[in-house]
């Protein structure tokens, strides 16, 4: 009798979870739903980036940082880069016309305010949403980030979510994601992590990890970005680079 006690406990135990994860999945998306990101918004955005390539006394090293106003509301998405920022990145291009091997760390820096990059960052719901369209539950856990008791999702990540040419090179995949919602199920912070060793063109061997966590915040209906940290490690053919890229976002008033 005892032992079946037990065993009934530990299904409801088991149910109980499952239908706990289940909740907060469904709170999560909800809470989604509440930020369409329509209001106005005005910031600033500044990417800096550290990429390192190769090891020992042939390193390169690039070390830059650029920054941009960006505008979203009803007359769609709009930048502004300051004539400071413009002009440095016209002294690069001509020290580039002149030598090849010359460094240009602010029009690197500038690559990483796209549109693309942007959009997310001044509306990140659609862009969550998509993430989970193809992420699996498996895990939920109690936390406190920043003094407040919270709620984080563990999600696996399947390979499906590369392209079919990607997957042909790669032959051990891990990826995982992590969201930390608050009582109502909005997103607080986010990460992601991707694991990935396999071979290309028969003969090369590569490793590479891929970290990205990101901060949110809300302006009106918008979840927005506040900061965004990304690294990417690789390695293959003897060679090594490593990729730091550090964005944040500042709402102006």
């Amino acid at each position: 009798m005892y032992q079946l006690w037990k065993i009934s406990g530990l299904a409801f135990v088991s149910l109980y979870c499952g239908l706990a994860s289940a909740d907060s999945l469904t709170d999560l998306k909800s809470a989604l739903g509440r930020y369409p990101g329509t209001t106005m918004l005005k910031a600033t955005v500044e990417a800096k980036v550290l990429n390192r390539n190769g090891e020992g006394k042939d390193q390169e090293e690039i070390n830059g940082s650029a920054s941009l106003t960006v505008e979203d509301g009803p007359r769609g998405l709009q930048m502004h880069f300051g004539r400071e920022t413009l002009q440095r990145v016209e002294q690069e291009e001509r020290a580039k016309e002149k030598d090849s091997k010359a460094r240009s760390p602010v029009s690197v820096a500038m690559r990483e305010l796209g549109v693309s990059d942007l959009r997310t960052m001044t509306s990140s719901a659609p862009q969550i949403s998509r993430r989970l369209e193809k992420a699996v539950l498996r895990s939920e856990r109690s936390d406190v980030l920043n003094g407040k008791n919270v709620r984080v999702l563990n999600f696996e990540i399947p390979i499906d979510k590369l392209s079919e040419k990607d997957k042909k090179y790669i032959k051990k995949y891990d990826g995982t994601l992590e969201v930390w919602i608050d009582n109502d199920g909005t997103p607080l912070q986010m990460k992601a992590t991707e694991v990935m060793s396999g071979r290309a063109f028969v003969v090369i061997s590569f490793e590479a990890r891929d970290e990205e966590q990101l901060t949110f915040g809300v302006a009106g209906d918008r979840l927005v970005v506040l900061k965004k940290e990304r690294r990417i490690s690789s390695s293959g053919a003897g060679e090594r680079a490593d990729s730091r890229v550090n964005k944040s976002l500042q709402i102006l008033s």
